[in-house]
């Protein structure tokens, strides 16, 4: 994919919603590899402020970045709408510290974009793509960050009581990103306004930019947009916040309850994943891997086997191995699992997706016992038909079937999996493998 910019300049002006301040906010076109900046022409010299997540300073119920004396507040739904409409390379210019809140969505910078009409340029877009599981946690709120060939966004937004728990699952392009996110406004909690008043933060606050929830109630001029739109306004700013990386992503974010401060903890451990990748990785040597001669394996054995770690080994062991090509796994699922906390908080159920994750490193035990892929790891690259039966819960033992039914050649391999509980299958998959060495890692 091509990188993008704008054809034109636009502009739009407002007030921006911690400091009160009028602002006017121009979007430039800019060449390729130039990246996203901030341009403060209010301030003498004009100073240029990368959104990067070094630079951030504050992230009470907004993101802030600031280079020397330039600081910029609120940057989230700006970066969100760039991200969201795939836009790499623009100068940002604002005669104020924050951009303007308009209607508390990325929607008004959206049109703006629209507005300037996104242009193709001729260099290539560089992606940065997750290959392993990385994931924070901060009290009761957790993001992971799968693997994966796109950017797809699955998130729990809840507060303290439980009334307002939703839940969204989106693969983010131009199009869902318009038409499903950016129009969700910014919300808060009632009891919440008077600390962020003596914070000396929503100057700018008002119901013309915001939605106030008080109790099991709703205070907006307007009906909400979406029945959901706090789990999408909460999307809106995950994508606003990963934009500090500065390179696009390719993964599939799985978040609980997040805020600004975990969007940037995740951010943090991303850009240190992506600096490591860029030195170039250390050689550690690695165990054999499975021993065609062992029959099953205790977790010692599968966490020398399998590159993932805590909170995302979703084996605790191998009871049998069929044959050459087929296991039988099982996953013990407690109540201390993580994602508990927010899958839901009043009825706990496994995830889904994690289910498929375990068939996916059972699939790929069975791959590494041949001889040939010795020391090293297989990659989960698709699913097909995937199916969901019945809810696992707490005190469930998930038992994993994984069998490859074909093998292209010595690096590719179909499997066909499934998980029961209690002797009832629920759930099921169909997926192909990679194996790789660490060079091509």
């Amino acid at each position: 994919m091509k990188q993008r910019t704008l054809a034109r300049e636009v502009s739009i002006q407002g007030s921006a919603l911690h400091t009160g301040e009028a602002v006017t906010l121009t979007m430039k076109p800019a060449p390729a590899d130039h990246g996203i900046v901030f341009k403060r022409t209010d301030l003498s010299g004009s100073p240029e402020i990368r959104p990067r997540i070094d630079f951030v300073t504050d992230l009470v119920r907004a993101t802030t970045i600031q280079s020397g004396h330039a600081k910029i507040h609120t940057v989230e739904h700006v970066l969100s709408a760039l991200n969201g409409c795939g836009i790499d390379n623009v100068l940002l210019e604002m005669n104020a510290s924050e951009p303007p809140i308009m209607d508390g969505s990325a929607k008004p910078f959206v049109n703006m974009i629209l507005q300037g009409e996104p242009l193709e340029q001729a260099k290539e877009r560089e992606y940065f793509t997750l290959d392993a599981a990385v994931s924070v946690t901060k009290g009761d709120s957790s993001i992971i960050a799968l693997p994966c060939d796109e950017l797809k966004v699955s998130c729990t937004s809840a507060d303290n009581r439980g009334i307002h728990t939703q839940h969204l699952s989106l693969t983010i392009d131009p199009d869902v990103y318009m038409t499903q996110i950016a129009a969700a406004r910014t919300f808060t909690i009632y009891e919440d306004i008077e600390e962020l008043l003596k914070l000396g933060k929503i100057k700018g606050g008002s119901l013309d930019c915001a939605v106030v929830i008080k109790g099991d109630k709703i205070i907006s001029k307007e009906p909400l947009r979406f029945k959901d739109e706090f789990v999408r306004h909460k999307i809106l700013d995950i994508l606003g916040d990963i934009v500090l990386l500065g390179m696009p992503l390719k993964a599939h974010i799985v978040a609980t309850r997040p805020g600004h401060a975990i969007n940037a903890e995740l951010t943090k451990a991303l850009y240190a994943k992506l600096e490591e990748r860029r030195k170039g990785p250390k050689k550690k040597p690695r165990p054999a891997g499975v021993l065609p001669t062992e029959t099953s394996l205790d977790i010692r054995r599968i966490l020398e086997t399998l590159p993932h770690r805590y909170p995302f080994v979703m084996l605790d062991r191998v009871v049998e191995f069929v044959g050459e090509d087929e296991l039988v796994a099982v996953k013990n699922v407690t109540i201390n699992e993580p994602y508990f906390m927010g899958h839901f908080p009043t009825n706990p159920v496994m995830p889904g997706v994690l289910q498929l994750e375990a068939m996916a490193q059972a699939a790929g035990i069975v791959m590494l016992r041949r001889a040939s892929n010795a020391g090293k790891v297989a990659f989960f690259m698709s699913a097909d038909k995937v199916k969901f039966r019945k809810p696992v819960r707490p005190g469930d033992q998930l038992i994993i079937n994984a069998k490859i039914v074909k093998y292209r050649g010595d690096k590719l391999a179909s499997a066909e999996c499934n998980c029961s509980v209690d002797g009832q299958v629920v759930s099921s998959a169909e997926m192909m493998f990679a194996v790789m060495d660490e060079e091509e890692q």
